[in-house]
């Protein structure tokens, strides 16, 4: 796994949509900006990838949950995969083994982790969706925090 390089960022909200004080909400994101393996040709088999993401949730997760400052509560997981690399890259990244160590560092998590993809240029913001760890219709959880990384990704 060719790590180029991580981040971790740390949002802290302490007033609503209508600017009046709310009890603070701190959402923290890690991000991994790696080499796509398999950019620029086609293959079958995408499963080194499944690895190469639970690797990273193992590595990253505990850094971003320490940072929060109570008990985690929502979670989401994106991926932007570079022109060279399609979108079933990123979907190989964010499903089959990324939950775990996620699900793992957050104390549990019997909802689905909300998840988005897509195949842009460096700079591009994403979406993150979040939603509550257990509660997957609990509404007040349903939130997104747009992430970018300013010269990833890379083509590759």
């Amino acid at each position: 796994m060719d790590v180029r390089k991580t981040m971790i960022i740390k949002e802290t909200i302490e007033a609503d949509g209508f600017g009046k004080a709310c009890d603070p909400i701190t959402r923290v994101v890690a991000v991994a900006v790696i080499q796509n393996p398999f950019a620029g040709r086609f293959v079958d088999d995408l499963s080194p990838l499944f690895d190469v993401s639970g690797q990273l949730g193992e590595r990253l997760m505990g850094d971003a949950v320490d940072m929060l400052a109570g008990s985690p509560v929502s979670y989401g997981k994106a991926a932007i995969v570079g022109v060279d690399g399609e979108m079933e890259h990123g979907g190989a990244v964010l499903h089959p083994k990324l939950g775990k160590p996620m699900r793992a560092a957050v104390g549990g998590g019997k909802a689905l982790i909300p998840s988005n993809a897509k195949v842009a240029t460096a700079g591009v913001p994403i979406d993150l969706p979040l939603g509550h760890k257990d509660e997957a219709w609990s509404f007040d959880h349903f939130d997104t925090m747009t992430v970018m990384v300013a010269d990833a990704p890379r083509p590759d």
